[in-house]
């Protein structure tokens, strides 16, 4: 899946995310992807750089098709 930089998405993890997770995220957290200067844009190689949405911690980088689309 593509994602947008500063939109925000829910983390659902999937693939590498669940057998070698490098971040303490919650299943069903809200996340903004961003892209923080000198480092890839989002996308690059399916992966992509998230905020905390509630606090605005940089948390780390997770796969893109870890993140889907909030529901409204």
């Amino acid at each position: 899946m593509k994602v947008k930089n500063r939109c925000i998405y829910v983390f659902n993890p999937v693939g590498w995310d669940i057998f070698d997770p490098k971040t303490d995220l919650r299943p069903g957290e809200l996340v903004r992807v961003i892209h923080p200067h000198g480092c890839p844009p989002p996308n690059t190689m399916g992966c992509a750089h998230v905020e905390r949405l509630a606090s605005g911690d940089f948390v780390g980088l997770v796969s893109t098709a870890s993140l889907s689309p909030r529901s409204i």
